[in-house]
């Protein structure tokens, strides 16, 4: 059987504080490691989505409205549902590993990095979806 979890994957949050939440898988790990003896993958999403734009409104409240507030966080595999939709989000590797996100300084400036990407897809109007809340 093939691999569900992989790079690139919108996955929704099903437990803890974002739950209910967008992600894209950026690094998984099947098999599990020493400390994680379960499968787990390093995800980035949105924990406050951009708000309603609408043409009437100035430039200044579109750009204060499109913001969006990302997180980054490793999770169980058991606890993501894989979309049948993809996100090409070209991250620097090197910021993106398990010890540096345990780092406050290093995991602020993946932070301020994926933001970055993230409002850049968003502006360019491609996966709506993944920038949407959840209606269920």
């Amino acid at each position: 059987m093939g691999r569900i979890v992989k790079p690139g994957k919108v996955v929704l949050v099903l437990n803890g504080r974002y739950a209910g939440r967008k992600a894209v898988i950026i690094k998984s790990q099947e098999e599990g490691t020493g400390e994680r003896p379960y499968g787990h993958a390093l995800v980035v999403g949105i924990s406050r989505y951009p708000k309603k734009v609408t043409k009437s409104m100035g430039k200044k409240k579109q750009n204060k409205r499109s913001k969006i507030k990302p997180f980054v966080k490793v999770y169980n595999c058991n606890h993501l549902q894989p979309t049948r939709y993809q996100l090409d989000l070209s991250v620097d590797k090197e910021l993106f590993n398990k010890n540096s996100i345990k780092d406050p300084a290093q995991k602020r400036k993946a932070l301020s990095q994926v933001k970055e990407k993230l409002e850049e897809k968003y502006k360019t109007a491609k996966s709506r979806w993944f920038f949407q809340k959840l209606r269920i």
